[in-house]
């Protein structure tokens, strides 16, 4: 898979794509990630790529000429149907099954918000997606790119080694991940629960899904409000 993104802050990208499972897909040749300036499309010596707003108001607006020059150069290297997505507050907001449709792609191009936003034009006319990753606000799109490139790249097959570790995670079925325990048996009185231990399979089965939808229903009230239970799930 190829992920291309543009970006005002391409330094940023350095240091967290560089590392662990992202930084495998990579060497492995499993993701082909590639960081570009947007300011790299601005004609001015200034390399300017934004603007104030017309009708006035504070701050500065993505310019749509920059942008529109470096998807279309990018779409054409990328010898593919590129997506284009968009990181802002105003997106549909990222999540686990978001990813597994990225993933599904062969070729994605993260555009970064930075200022007061886009330019509209570039929403409407150049844009595929807009995604957001939560209700807060964060100095520009840069960090929400990466997080979207991380749960991208972890589904991708190969990535992770054991492909079955993307399917049993939190969020993989719509359930917060069941807890998890390892050795010792007992530490500082607090023991792993016998079922853990029996070697019961079906049995221990049924416990994490048991445990999953109780820690969902408790913790994430939101998720579990969603979900809609067909009879053999609820058989637990």
């Amino acid at each position: 898979m190829r992920i291309d993104v543009l970006t005002l802050f391409p330094a940023m990208f350095a240091g967290p794509l560089d590392e662990s499972i992202v930084k495998r897909a990579r060497n492995a040749g499993i993701l082909d990630l590639r960081i570009h300036n947007l300011r790299d499309w601005a004609h001015d010596r200034h390399r300017t790529v934004d603007d104030t707003p017309y009708g006035g108001g504070p701050g500065m607006v993505l310019k749509p000429g920059p942008i529109f020059e470096a998807v279309e150069a990018l779409k054409a290297a990328s010898g593919t149907r590129t997506k284009v997505v968009l990181t802002s507050p105003a997106g549909r907001t990222f999540t686990q099954d978001v990813a597994r449709e990225l993933a599904a792609e062969e070729s994605v191009l993260l555009v970064c918000g930075s200022y007061e936003g886009f330019d509209e034009r570039v929403r409407e006319h150049l844009a595929d997606d807009e995604l957001s990753i939560g209700d807060f606000v964060l100095t520009n799109g840069a960090l929400p790119a990466m997080v979207v490139i991380d749960a991208v790249a972890r589904l991708l097959p190969g990535a992770l080694g054991d492909d079955a570790s993307s399917q049993d995670e939190s969020f993989s079925h719509g359930l917060l991940e069941y807890p998890q325990y390892t050795r010792p048996v007992e530490f500082r009185g607090w023991r792993v629960p016998e079922i853990l231990q029996s070697g019961n399979h079906s049995a221990i089965e049924r416990w994490r899904r048991a445990q999953a939808m109780k820690r969902t229903a408790e913790r994430r009230p939101d998720l579990w409000e969603k979900m809609k239970w067909a009879k053999p799930a609820r058989k637990i």
